[in-house]
């Protein structure tokens, strides 16, 4: 009688417990804007996730969207994210040890920004501008939290978040005359450290995280996208570009871990928006399933340019399951 009681109490502080986690959850969202990312399409990409997730992977993260989203519903027991954007990962890194620390110096600078001219906030911002990249060539990782704090200061108030470096690595990304970002979104930026407890981080080629991936991983594989133009590809996302033959090694990469059983899914541009006749990605993936959605292009300069466009999502859904 007594041990039905106390099992029945423990129940009861179970859903409690995972109540309240999912309640938390809820509120997580990337903490920075990125290029590409996916928040647009995640009812599209939800679809293709498999029933049970317990290893999951995503070699080329940017700002997250699907991890937040994957460990919100599913909590894997191993997780592994990668990018070879070094300063991004390392402010992943600090938000998951160091994340009150980073609030409190991101909230000063949201305190000065607040109450600054727009002619002083856009000189404040080439002094952060100048100050990061002088820490991106120092290196010294004991300086690493005011890195990260730059890197979301910088992402919040440069031209619709764009991360670019030129010839030499170094951020050069204008002001974009932003009046009152929010630069600190205390709670959210809680929400994702914890999330994030149990996620291991790399820096490097996304060819590392093979090792990783076994028949129990699904893989989310978000890549620089090919350019639909070649005035497309004016950004460099790191000092190495992402040309058609990355593309094709990134094919033979996701073939292989697909042999080894691992459930995977890729996104890329479709270059069909530009020439109908451009079967790239058809050929490429031709053994995989392909479908087109529906998303907006977000970063011209011009804004008649902004528009649908079809994006690719290419899975071994049908394969594997």
């Amino acid at each position: 009688m007594l041990t039905a009681h106390w099992a029945g109490l423990r129940k009861i502080v179970e859903n409690f417990v995972k109540i309240e986690y999912n309640l938390y959850i809820m509120l997580a969202k990337p903490f920075i804007k990125w290029v590409g990312g996916k928040s647009q399409l995640l009812e599209e990409i939800r679809e293709k996730y498999p029933s049970k997730i317990e290893k999951y992977c995503e070699p080329f993260v940017g700002g997250g969207a699907v991890l937040f989203d994957i460990l919100s519903r599913f909590q894997p027991s191993q997780i592994l994210i990668n990018d070879i954007n070094k300063e991004l990962i390392n402010t992943y890194s600090q938000i998951k040890n160091n994340c009150e620390s980073l609030i409190s110096q991101l909230s000063e600078i949201q305190s000065i920004y607040k109450n600054h001219s727009m002619e002083e906030n856009k000189n404040f911002f080439y002094e952060k501008r100048n100050r990061y990249n002088e820490l991106k060539v120092n290196g010294n990782e004991a300086e690493n939290l005011e890195k990260a704090v730059l890197f979301i200061f910088l992402n919040k108030t440069c031209f619709n978040g764009l991360y670019r470096v030129n010839s030499k690595g170094l951020f050069n990304v204008p002001f974009n005359n932003a009046k009152n970002p929010l630069l600190c979104d205390e709670e959210n930026l809680r929400v994702c450290s914890k999330l994030l407890q149990n996620v291991e981080m790399k820096v490097g080629d996304y060819k590392e995280c093979k090792n990783f991936i076994d028949d129990k991983t699904f893989v989310y594989i978000d890549p620089p996208y090919r350019p639909l133009t070649q005035t497309a590809a004016f950004t460099s996302y790191s000092e190495n570009g992402f040309s058609d033959k990355e593309q094709i090694e990134l094919g033979n990469f996701i073939t292989e871990i697909s042999n080894k059983g691992a459930k995977v899914l890729a996104s890329n541009s479709d270059p069909k928006n530009a020439n109908e006749n451009d079967n790239f990605f058809d050929d490429l993936y031709s053994h995989f399933e392909i479908e087109r959605v529906s998303a907006s292009r977000m970063i011209n300069s011009n804004a008649k340019k902004r528009g649908a466009i079809n994006e690719l999502l290419i899975s071994n859904i049908a394969s594997v399951f």
